[in-house]
């Protein structure tokens, strides 16, 4: 997933805690197989897999768009077992009947609600009970589903559904072990209205059915995270052996162009850290209320139109999630805690495969930005008393997974690996993290096995020394060290230079700007003076078009500044994109910097009233916060 709270420039609520032990695989040969247990404890989730754990799930489900629901049946197979129960994790769902293999009916307990958790579905079983079929109904305000009406599509006719589920969503559209420590295989049968194409984080069609029936299988474990379901008017489009891109059809060329290097990236993935081991590597470009960057579905990359710019330059953000096919889908964290094992290692392969598909100074753009923002985040996450949330190895007891999904899991952990490949030299890092994939693949770790595997398998195999205090300022310690690394981005250095000089006189029409790309131009954005007059506002946006934008990275940094800065001319473009744009990346700085003053705060409201109604649960449940919403 590429998207946090601090919002990467180019990518909370309480919980009652629940005192469960888990049991998850920490390390295994590569065949999904032969996953080996040990225990680790997961407190966002009721399943008790010690003593029943799924292994397989097998979904029945019609797609019905004018109730807003889900309907049919989830089959959870599972090894016989001596205990009398199986546990779920359900939210929100309508649970109508369990039965056995047989067919005779299993009595069952949904119990009281917890906030954000749901309710545990207890299932009691009968001896020789090796799976049980629940057949069940979704609630129209499921919080992983987004219903779209045909006006918030591009083509304006057919509805649109997807899916969200991380961190703890898949339970209000499956019952299930939602925890990302147990991985399952899964089939599916989907039934939906004919002139529509149904695709999962499976193996997918490239072509509607003629009855609106698909049928779809995922062989290899996924934790219940990873679930995706996405239905609506889309097309397919090959851009390599291995690669393609499905998208409306209005707008299928322009992302087809846009993702068309999708076959080198994954190339370039190969080479550094082994093969890809699920099958194909598609895209999927969703309408613009899809709340993230990406989501790293297997298979199937959920991604936001917000990255097709004309001229390629925001697919690091495909790079990103391509990544997770090693780091998070491959190798998952075993509980939301070790979330940086996910995303660090995510962001640090993003970066090399950018570097060999796009050249070092380019990769070295995208380093020296996210330096920034993580700077930008600590300070700020400090100053609100959060700094206990600036430590690699969070401590989320009692608390939303989601409040860990922020700059420090991606990039104070991209930079935690990047100082050990100073450390070590590239070549060996390298030979270490593709061995570190293989090893653990179809597995998951947590923070204290990985020190372990790199104090053996890094370290003292290269005759490093261990260094206690490393972990303990990275990983366990507040803030970031002073030791971190520093990018060099030259190409910023040119930028400081035109900047410079227009802030000296220099007419803004002047500059030499012609080759920047994307990241230099939000570099500008951001390097410029804190007391811009509204004159100096308007002639850059004479010069350069910034309210008019089409590209969402940059008129995030614009809008965010006109703000601040009282520069009315660009509101309505504001307005328009706000209304326009689920991706929270995007709409948390905006309405954060009008949330600043109570004249802003009544225009923040204004505007949010318009766009809710287009935003994902993730998205509105994040800005009801900020803007003192009761949830509708």
């Amino acid at each position: 997933m590429k998207n946090f709270v601090r919002w990467r420039s180019l990518s909370s609520a309480l919980l009652l805690p629940l005192s469960l032990g888990l049991w998850t695989a920490c390390s295994s040969p590569s065949s999904p197989e032969t996953v080996k247990n040990t225990p680790m404890k997961d407190l966002h989730t009721y399943a008790k897999p010690e003593e029943v754990k799924m292994k397989h799930l097998a979904l029945d489900l019609a797609v019905d768009f004018s109730s807003k629901t889900l309907s049919g049946s989830a089959t959870i197979y599972f090894d016989k077992s001596d205990f009398a129960s199986l546990w779920l994790d359900t939210k929100a769902l309508e649970i109508r009947k369990i039965s056995g293999a047989d067919g005779s009916e299993r009595s069952f307990k949904l119990h009281p609600a917890q906030e954000h958790l749901g309710q545990a579905l207890e299932i009691a079983l009968q001896d020789g009970d090796t799976s049980v079929r629940i057949e069940y109904v979704t609630s129209p305000e499921a919080e992983a589903l987004q219903w779209l009406a045909p006006v918030q599509t591009a083509g304006k006719e057919q509805p649109f559904l997807f899916t969200q589920s991380q961190a703890i969503l898949a339970r209000s559209w499956i019952p299930l072990q939602d925890s990302p420590g147990i991985r399952f295989t899964y089939e599916a049968k989907i039934t939906v209205p004919a002139q529509l194409m149904a695709l999962m984080s499976a193996e997918n069609p490239t072509e509607k059915s003629a009855d609106g029936v698909y049928r779809f299988a995922m062989p290899q474990p996924i934790p219940a995270y990873l679930m995706a379901l996405s239905v609506g008017d889309v097309a397919f489009a090959s851009v390599g052996a291995r690669t393609g891109v499905y998208a409306e059809p209005s707008e299928l060329e322009r992302c087809a162009y846009e993702l068309g290097e999708m076959e080198q990236m994954l190339n370039a993935a190969e080479a550094l850290y082994g093969p890809y081991q699920w099958g194909r590597y598609d895209v999927i470009v969703l309408p613009p209320s899809f709340p993230f960057g990406g989501m790293e579905n297997p298979r199937l990359t959920f991604a936001t139109p917000t990255i097709i710019a004309g001229d390629r330059s925001l697919t690091s953000l495909i790079a990103h999630e391509l990544a997770h096919s090693w780091s998070g889908n491959l190798v998952t964290n075993a509980t939301w805690n070790d979330f940086w094992l996910n995303e660090g290692f995510t962001v640090y392969f993003e970066n090399r495969i950018m570097e060999a598909v796009y050249g070092k100074e380019y990769a070295e753009m995208l380093a020296s930005l996210s330096l920034k923002d993580l700077q930008e985040e600590v300070a700020a996450m400090t100053a609100a008393g959060q700094a206990g949330d600036t430590r690699l190895k969070l401590d989320l007891k009692g608390r939303n997974p989601d409040d860990g999904v922020t700059s420090i899991a991606y990039d104070k952990g991209y930079f935690f690996l990047r100082l050990l490949e100073e450390r070590v030299g590239r070549d060996k890092f390298d030979v270490f993290l593709k061995e570190y994939f293989t090893t653990h693949a179809f597995s998951v770790m947590d923070t204290e096995g990985f020190i372990a595997y790199l104090n053996t398998h890094l370290l003292e195999k290269n005759g490093v020394a261990v260094d206690t205090t490393l972990y303990a300022q990275w990983i366990y310690g507040e803030g970031l060290p002073s030791n971190h690394p520093q990018p060099s981005a030259a190409r910023f250095e040119q930028v400081d230079t035109e900047r410079s000089a227009w802030e000296q006189g220099k007419a803004a029409t002047s500059l030499n700007t012609k080759a920047w790309s994307t990241h230099e131009w939000v570099y500008f954005l951001r390097t410029l003076p804190e007391t811009l007059s509204l004159e100096q506002m308007q002639e850059l946006d004479q010069a350069f078009g910034f309210t008019q934008s089409g590209n969402a990275e940059i008129v995030t940094v614009w809008f965010t500044q006109a703000v601040k800065l009282g520069y009315e001319a660009a509101y309505p473009a504001m307005e328009a994109f706000l209304v326009k744009t689920g991706r929270r990346k995007f709409l948390m700085p905006i309405y954060s910097q009008m949330a600043a003053t109570e004249q802003g705060m009544r225009m923040a409201k204004a505007i949010y009233a318009k766009a809710r109604p287009n935003y994902h649960f993730v998205s509105s449940n994040s800005l009801d916060k900020l803007l003192g919403v009761t949830a509708q």
